[in-house]
């Protein structure tokens, strides 16, 4: 065998693999939403990937260190000028560090193009969120069934008789909704479902007393399609607060610019919604 070899081979293939890691830890799904609709990817989940890129990018850093034993001396040569005299701030290391400081330093800053990058990303895993379903508050899938029934204000007695009718297996009301829908191959998100009472025709969607997951991305103008609720009562009501928004705003963006919390701003609608 020639060390050598298999350490170069070694960090291409693992090279290779955790750009693919990358480029699914790219698209994936927010957390709350790929754990919650139970995504998965060639029958990977998002942990799994995660712990993918983890490993192969330990497996790639070793081999790099290897790379550089074996290759020590073409790498001094890089860094030598014509004079063969050794200098770190050869122009060629130069451009490769003034590359890597743009990259980190626009990253940092958010300039355009690397704000962009980071935009899109978010605006696939926000298109998955509408896509797989948000759940009703961040990782409800590891409340225990009580306490998840109490967060969406469902009975539990009347939940536990439509997961008994759904086939649902339940050992007992302190497993977690991940628990339940693990051992009953299920989503999360299913055995949510389970729970509810059907739909009637024209029923309203109330307000939760949480703000649901990814609630503070949302427009003003999608909350109140949601729910249902009177959009130039809820502007009034937030101009009569000294609350600045517009429709297109999310409630994120109506917090930072009324230097408040989304939470805030989610009670306040809340407040409204009841008044109204």
């Amino acid at each position: 065998m020639n060390m050598r070899k298999i350490t170069s081979l070694t960090a291409l293939v693992s090279f290779l693999l955790e750009m693919l890691t990358s480029v699914i830890l790219y698209i994936v799904p927010q957390g709350r939403v790929a754990y919650w609709s139970g995504w998965r990817l060639w029958g990977l989940s998002k942990t799994q990937w995660g712990s993918l890129h983890v490993n192969l990018g330990l497996l790639f850093l070793i081999a790099i260190c290897l790379h550089t034993y074996y290759n020590w001396n073409p790498i001094i040569a890089y860094l030598k000028n014509r004079a063969a005299e050794l200098r770190i701030f050869t122009t060629d290391f130069t451009v490769a560090l003034i590359l890597c400081l743009v990259f980190s330093l626009g990253t940092y800053w958010e300039l355009v193009p690397f704000s962009t990058i980071i935009s899109i990303g978010d605006q696939i895993k926000e298109s998955a969120a509408k896509k797989y379903g948000e759940p009703p508050y961040g990782h409800a899938e590891l409340s225990s069934l009580a306490t998840f029934s109490k967060k969406v204000e469902l009975d539990l007695d009347a939940s536990l008789t439509r997961l008994a009718a759904a086939k649902i297996r339940i050992t007992d009301p302190g497993q977690s909704i991940a628990e339940i829908a693990k051992m009953n191959n299920l989503t999360p998100k299913a055995v949510y479902q389970a729970m509810l009472e059907p739909e009637q025709p024209g029923q309203r969607k109330n307000l939760p007393a949480n703000p649901p997951g990814g609630f503070g991305k949302k427009p003003l103008a999608d909350i109140c399609q949601e729910y249902q609720l009177d959009m130039p009562a809820i502007l009034q009501g937030f101009a009569d607060r000294k609350i600045t928004a517009t429709p297109a705003m999310s409630i994120k963006e109506i917090a930072a610019a009324n230097n408040t919390s989304p939470m805030d701003i989610f009670e306040a609608i809340r407040q409204l919604a009841t008044q109204n």
